[in-house]
């Protein structure tokens, strides 16, 4: 059965694309949320760049027919721009008028009384599906871009073999295997199935399971702590695979890996020109507002983890920020927010986006997109620490990223999963 979607402001400034992505059925625009869009144009962010490219694509459409009478969607349906149906006289009193939020549910309350569609209000808003709920409308989130969390692909597994096999493995570096049991650069631990408290750590790679090559490397001082760490190792020392994610509670160690590795590639294999590290610039809690100074002292609040943890790493020197200055002036080290890596192309580059988890699908794919000739990109990143209001462990752009790469060769995934920052750390990210 056909149905009507009524689509609210923030899916659209979350996902442009949404437009297209309810097949042969029904989409309603309440007038409210033109005029949203419209207040966000100006943005210099990536919300106000999605409110552009929604007007462009609205602007394209109204070519073929006028929006407020319906035009024909690619993929079969009908797009509405709806005048109509925002009365308010039926529901409880004290709801503003004036309020976009109301005006939307307006839209959805009156279609869903007046038309033979089941009607459902699609937002990112919480306690508006909580209203439409309570006025009996069918409410649910945007659910293209989500990935099932409870089956989030950890980058590890088992495997059984026979005490034969693992000889072999061991004394050959390699174990052939007729079926394909796992991903592309998927870590498994081997056990024999005669005696399981025999085992070996391998990854899989085109049909055979390897030994591990860097799992007890040590990167400026910084050795694996646990099998997930040496796991971690092995993806980033190895050029081959161009795409590495890193998921973990904080204190996991996933940022000062990446960092480490970064270091010793660049400072001293000289296998890429720089480190670029960049991460988004979203608040937790109440904003600081307006910095003064140059951009490098506008971005220090922000990157103030990333110095914490180059400090660390350089602990051994005397003066640790006058090197980090140093090796900023040669060109060594870029620290940069997100918002100025739109448009750019980045060659031979070890590039390390910190707390990904705050950053859309459609912003990853942004920055995936601008990855050039020779360059390696590491993601680290809690899902389970968001502060982007319209994002979730489901829907942010780190954990869809994981679930559509995964059986990609260049590419790879761990989680870890053993905090090793400190003993309170460790407690905190279990209990609280």
């Amino acid at each position: 059965m056909r149905k009507t979607y009524v689509i609210d402001t923030n899916v659209l400034l979350h996902n442009p694309g949404a437009i297209f992505a309810f097949q042969d059925n029904h989409v309603v625009i309440p007038f409210a949320v033109i005029e949203e869009i419209d207040n966000q144009k100006k943005r210099q962010d990536e919300i106000g760049r999605n409110a552009r490219v929604v007007s462009r694509e609205l602007d394209a459409l109204r070519e073929s027919s006028r929006l407020s009478e319906g035009v024909d969607l690619p993929a079969g349906g009908r797009l509405t721009i709806e005048l109509n149906h925002s009365g308010l006289m039926d529901f409880p009193r004290g709801l503003d008028p004036e309020k976009y939020d109301n005006r939307i549910l307006a839209v959805a309350y009156n279609l869903s009384l007046s038309g033979s569609e089941p009607v459902t209000l699609v937002t990112k808003d919480l306690n508006l599906r909580i209203k439409a709920d309570v006025l009996g409308i069918r409410a649910e989130d945007f659910y293209n871009d989500k990935v099932d969390y409870d089956q989030f692909y950890s980058g590890v597994g088992e495997a059984y073999v026979t005490a034969r096999e693992l000889d072999t493995f061991y004394k050959g570096g390699k174990l052939e295997q007729r079926e394909r049991l796992a991903s592309p650069n998927q870590f498994m631990l081997l056990k024999s199935s005669e005696n399981p408290s025999q085992s070996a750590l391998a990854r899989y790679f085109q049909g055979a399971f390897l030994p591990l090559a860097h799992g007890e490397a040590s990167c400026w001082g910084i050795r694996a702590l646990n099998k997930e760490q040496k796991f971690a190792f092995e993806l980033l020392l190895n050029d081959q695979i161009k795409v590495v994610t890193l998921v973990g509670r904080a204190g996991t160690g996933k940022t000062l890996l990446a960092l480490a590795v970064g270091l010793e590639k660049v400072l001293e294999e000289n296998a890429y020109s720089r480190l670029l590290v960049t991460r988004p610039v979203i608040p937790m809690g109440d904003d600081i507002g307006f910095l003064p100074g140059t951009k490098e002292e506008k971005l220090r609040p922000w990157m103030q983890p990333i110095y914490d943890n180059l400090e660390f790493l350089f602990r051994n020197c005397q003066e640790p920020v006058e090197v980090l200055q140093d090796l900023t002036r040669k060109g060594l080290l870029d620290l940069e927010a997100l918002t100025y890596i739109r448009g750019r192309s980045i060659p031979r580059q070890f590039i390390i986006c910190d707390e990904a988890q705050n950053l859309s699908p459609h912003m990853i794919k942004t920055l995936i997109t601008r990855v050039g000739e020779d360059t390696k990109i590491v993601l680290t990143g809690d899902p389970e620490q968001i502060d982007n209001p319209y994002l979730d462990v489901s829907s942010n752009g780190l954990t869809y990223l994981v679930e559509r790469i995964k059986n990609e060769e260049i590419s790879g995934h761990v989680v870890l999963t053993k905090g090793e920052r400190s003993k309170v750390a460790e407690m905190g990210g279990k209990l609280l």
